[in-house]
């Protein structure tokens, strides 16, 4: 139904069309990038070798969907990071939940993963329940607090273990 192709400067115009305003930015993207997001912004992402950052595809469409990125900052514990169903038609008809369990199925083919997480902002209530049905578990011990302009944000952190 979706596959996961890597992302590309050809697909950079799609993907900042889906950002229309600074808190959007943020919700997705956390503190990583400024708005109004450029090109220039998304050449320097892409070559960050501690991520790896992909378009997601309808594969009935061959249509660019939205984005995900798999985040090696920690190398112990990759993380699913920026994950977004850019695209509105495709939003709250199951497709967050299919790409959170195929990002999830990917990192886990390495059998020395044992644990991925994620965080989602504590109001970012549609998202949680997408995660919670993709079989996360909120780390009660591990939350984060972030600064978007002047207003604080607080991130939950949720673990899926193997």
């Amino acid at each position: 139904m979706i596959s996961l192709q890597p992302l590309q400067e050809s697909d950079f115009d799609n993907f900042i069309s889906w950002i229309e305003n600074q808190d959007y930015l943020f919700q997705f993207a956390g503190p990583i990038f400024t708005f109004p997001l450029t090109i220039a912004q998304l050449h320097k992402y892409i070559r960050d070798p501690k991520r790896k950052s992909f378009k997601v595809i309808d594969n009935e469409t061959n249509t660019m969907i939205g984005h995900c990125e798999f985040n090696f900052e920690n190398p112990a514990i990759p993380r699913l990071s920026r994950i977004l169903i850019g695209d509105k038609n495709y939003r709250n008809k199951g497709y967050g939940k299919l790409l959170v369990q195929k990002m999830t199925q990917t990192l886990l083919e390495d059998k020395s993963i044992n644990l991925v997480d994620l965080n989602v902002f504590d109001w970012n209530i549609s998202a949680i329940k997408c995660y919670k049905s993709a079989g996360f578990i909120q780390n009660e011990q591990k939350t984060i607090q972030h600064n978007n302009d002047g207003i604080i944000w607080k991130a939950l952190n949720y673990e899926f273990r193997r």
